[in-house]
């Protein structure tokens, strides 16, 4: 039953992706829809790319790994003023060594941000040097700063939400594989282009990728939100599959959609996947906008496009098919 089951679909051996699944991991992609990919082999530095990191890293790594690279380098010279000798920094009020080290510190925030406010000025070669070096380095450093902020500003990204769950709802008397994505930005995505895979393995353990056919590939504008459905019909993988089938094939679904980002100027991507136990069986998506009161304008409702209720599915919304019986891999 597996091979007729396999042999009636139209694999797609250009995804990317193995098919040797000893050879990868159970999830394709991870929920916020990057590749589940580790990478390892390459010596420490020839691994890290600065640049590439500090644009695509989280904003809250971000803030933390500039706080911290700042803290450090003033720490760093204050403590070469203080080990070139405080009496070379006229203007310091400070007689314990704890608060004269802070003095030092200060000095050094006001150094490298060239302020200097001017009660504090550094005389001798020593200190005039590391103040020279300093400053230099407090320019530098900001210009970087700078820079990795206007990149992070304007790099294009997307920022659509998918529902936390895909569905098996009823369809034009069938049954469908839906689930549905917005934009959380204002901005309007013109022409988004969606292409869905469902991944699978088959009775040897190997992983099979076959696309799957969409209602609406493609729309004008994402302004609401957009349902993208699969109809289950007799060329379909879902085609007489049980929720213990899908289990047992290790199903993933997998979602890529692009479209070109007015506020950007520029193509943007995004990709999320469903794994088996996120496919609820039997069920439809509430409704996620209306017109407003006063009929004006209408309310798009983002926290609502996860939610769906359950219905049944049609009894002959189930193709008589070859199928993969539940627990039978012969």
């Amino acid at each position: 039953m597996a091979k007729l089951f396999f042999k009636r679909l139209r694999e797609n051996s250009t995804t990317g992706f193995t098919s040797i699944n000893a050879y990868q991991s159970n999830r394709i992609f991870k929920r916020d829809g990057s590749v589940n990919i580790e990478r390892r082999g390459l010596p420490f530095w020839e691994s890290i790319h600065l640049f590439h990191e500090l644009i695509h890293m989280p904003w809250w790594r971000f803030n933390v790994t500039v706080l911290l690279t700042y803290l450090v380098l003033n720490l760093v010279f204050a403590g070469l003023y203080w080990l070139v000798g405080l009496e070379h920094l006229v203007g310091y009020m400070e007689t314990d060594n704890l608060n004269e080290f802070w003095e030092a510190f200060f000095f050094s925030t006001q150094t490298i941000s060239t302020v200097g406010y001017g009660r504090v000025n550094p005389t001798g070669m020593g200190a005039n040097m590391i103040a020279a070096i300093e400053s230099l380095t407090g320019l530098l450093g900001f210009a970087l700063a700078t820079g990795l902020l206007y990149g992070r500003f304007s790099k294009p990204s997307s920022r659509l939400m998918y529902s936390n769950q895909a569905i098996l709802a009823p369809f034009q008397d069938a049954t469908a594989l839906m689930f549905r994505i917005a934009n959380k930005n204002k901005s309007s995505i013109i022409e988004p282009e969606a292409e869905v895979l469902v991944s699978l393995k088959d009775e040897t353990n190997v992983r099979r990728f076959f696309n799957l056919t969409l209602q609406l590939k493609k729309v004008s504008y994402l302004t609401l939100s957009w349902t993208i459905v699969h109809p289950i019909d007799e060329n379909s993988p879902f085609n007489g599959l049980t929720e213990k089938d899908m289990e047992q094939l290790d199903i993933e679904v997998v979602a890529t959609v692009k479209g070109f980002d007015t506020t950007f100027g520029a193509t943007v991507y995004s990709s999320h996947s469903y794994k088996y136990y996120e496919i609820v069986h039997g069920a439809k998506f509430v409704p996620v906008f209306h017109p407003s009161d006063d009929n004006r304008v209408t309310i798009l409702e983002l926290d609502k496009l996860h939610h769906f209720e359950r219905v049944d599915l049609p009894i002959f919304s189930r193709i008589a098919a070859p199928k993969l019986p539940p627990g039978d891999f012969s």
